[in-house]
């Protein structure tokens, strides 16, 4: 009975607290719309998700969150310092190709967002079997680190979160 109430408990405690977050205001009235919507949601795309993803490892996935977190905002300092005070002629710009270990759709979804989140890096395309992803640099000197970082940093986790 509850599964069929709240299909996806996670998803509908994020999606309550997000809602808090966009109306940035906390009353009782903000708090029982984000419930509702936090229930409502899940429960009318639940059919739409036969296969859902489960997080194997959350401890893992919040440690994961953080370090993204972390690395936009060194990101940022880092792009805003070179906009500021490199010349046009001193960056050196780079597609990359990032070799793909994750298999689940959604993992590949989080890295490509994560890559595109973080300032500096754009994720382009993903080839048509999955097994790997065009990435753009803006600024990078050894274009193999990029690569062995995104996999080290990114990948590896989101492999204990989601497979």
């Amino acid at each position: 009975m509850i599964q069929r109430l709240v299909p996806h408990p996670l998803l509908s405690i994020m999606l309550t607290i997000v809602w808090l977050g966009l109306v940035n205001k906390f009353t009782l009235g903000n708090l029982v719309l984000g419930g509702f919507l936090g229930v409502v949601v899940p429960m009318m795309t639940g059919p739409y998700w036969p296969d859902r993803p489960t997080l194997r490892r959350p401890v893992v996935a919040i440690r994961y969150v953080l370090i993204v977190l972390m690395d936009i905002v060194v990101a940022n300092v880092k792009v805003a310092l070179m906009i500021l005070f490199k010349r046009n002629d001193d960056f050196r710009s780079h597609w990359i190709i990032v070799p793909l270990e994750l298999t689940s759709p959604e993992a590949i979804s989080v890295l490509a967002g994560t890559i595109t989140m973080t300032p500096g890096t754009v994720s382009a395309m993903l080839t048509a079997d999955g097994s790997a992803i065009l990435v753009h640099c803006l600024h990078t000197d050894d274009p193999d680190a990029e690569v062995t970082n995104i996999k080290r940093r990114y990948e590896q986790p989101l492999r204990e979160v989601f497979e």
